[in-house]
């Protein structure tokens, strides 16, 4: 174990430079991983050391002053060159470079740097602008816009110039195609994009790839241009890009589905009488319901299922059935319905219509029509 690591300690200072202290420090730090140990030897800035590497004898590695035949740099040097040549827009690489031995070396590439959403906005309104996109302050009318209605183009009939002239049958003119122009608003947020009120897309969701690479080649996305069905599609971009999504507020939506419609004491009733018949026949209704003043009388309410209310005169000796000939006489609409009688507290149908009133206990109270 002591030679390895001694044979670890000279190839280590023989490919860095390094004083032996301080290869020693490096390579107990990474556990005596010869790799591990350079690595982070030039991640700690330890490339500023001077290596010469002799281009006549690939063997000959050496601290110091060099022949005139060899070129003298470091690995800052290297990692600069190769950096200027091989940077392009898909942004900066992290390269690390690593000794295996006197007479080799490794260059560690890292993953591409991730652009910042930031970044991202500024190429998709950059890639359109390329392409003939305008820039529109907002308030302005947006290009996809348009300020003139779309004219009527079906059918119709040409009335006659003369009374005895025949109006023509005027046939409209036929589309040019059956698509239909779309107008869409891409939203450019902080964190995603959005078109026009939908959800939030992430920028870094693989799905959507496609669709902001089409934006920023200035092209419609395959999506948008379904949409269509070969019309046109005006696309119109937003920058939001220091804003966080909030999704709109849908606007209200009143129900249009279907239901059962609850159970009522008292539901509407086409009335199709004028009010002076209807007050005649009230009026007649009453006068058919004959009195006994010299008996005990009482005052029943009675609430119809169209809304009205009747009060009529009664004798306790009347009986429940008495006061529905008075409904049929007062609302004649009522003669061909179905309906009970009921009471209001408790909530109870009189269903024995042969009772009197004070039988069953309906001195002053009131009576509700319900229709079955």
């Amino acid at each position: 174990m002591a030679a390895e690591r001694q044979d670890s300690l000279r190839e280590f200072v023989a490919v860095t430079g390094a004083e032996e202290d301080r290869a020693r420090f490096f390579l107990e730090s990474a556990g005596w991983d010869l790799q591990i140990a350079l690595a982070s030897f030039y991640e700690d800035g330890g490339d500023e050391d001077i290596v010469t590497i002799s281009q006549a004898t690939p063997s000959s590695v050496s601290r110091g002053t060099a022949p005139s035949d060899n070129r003298v740099t470091s690995f800052r040097d290297l990692i600069h060159d190769q950096d200027e040549d091989e940077e392009d827009e898909e942004g900066q690489r992290n390269r690390f470079y690593a000794g295996g031995s006197e007479r080799s070396g490794q260059q560690i590439v890292g993953p591409p740097r991730k652009k910042s959403p930031n970044e991202l906005v500024d190429d998709l309104f950059k890639g359109a602008k390329e392409h003939g996109a305008v820039a529109v302050e907002r308030g302005t009318k947006s290009p996809g816009e348009t300020s003139k209605p779309r004219p009527f183009a079906g059918g119709g009939y040409r009335l006659g110039a003369a009374p005895e002239e025949e109006s023509a049958y005027v046939a409209g003119e036929r589309r040019r195609h059956s698509g239909q122009d779309v107008h869409v608003v891409l939203k450019l947020w902080k964190s995603g994009f959005s078109l026009d009120n939908g959800e939030l897309r992430s920028y870094q969701d693989p799905s959507n790839a496609q669709f902001l690479e089409s934006i920023r080649r200035g092209e419609v996305p395959a999506e948008l241009r379904r949409l269509a069905h070969g019309g046109q599609v005006n696309l119109d971009m937003e920058d939001h890009r220091d804003e966080d999504f909030v999704k709109p507020k849908g606007a209200f939506r009143a129900f249009t589905g279907e239901g059962q419609k609850l159970g009522s004491t008292a539901p509407p009733v086409l009335n199709t009488s004028s009010p002076a018949q209807q007050a005649e026949n009230e009026a007649k209704a009453s006068s058919s319901i004959s009195v006994d003043e010299s008996q005990p009388t009482t005052n029943i309410q009675i609430r119809l299922a169209d809304g009205g209310r009747l009060v009529q005169k009664f004798n306790h000796s009347h009986r429940i059935s008495d006061i529905r000939l008075f409904i049929v006489d007062a609302r004649p609409a009522m003669a061909a319905t179905s309906f009970v009688l009921m009471t209001t507290f408790p909530n109870k149908e009189l269903a024995d219509e042969s009772q009197t009133l004070k039988e069953a206990n309906l001195l002053n109270a009131v009576i509700v029509q319900r229709l079955t």
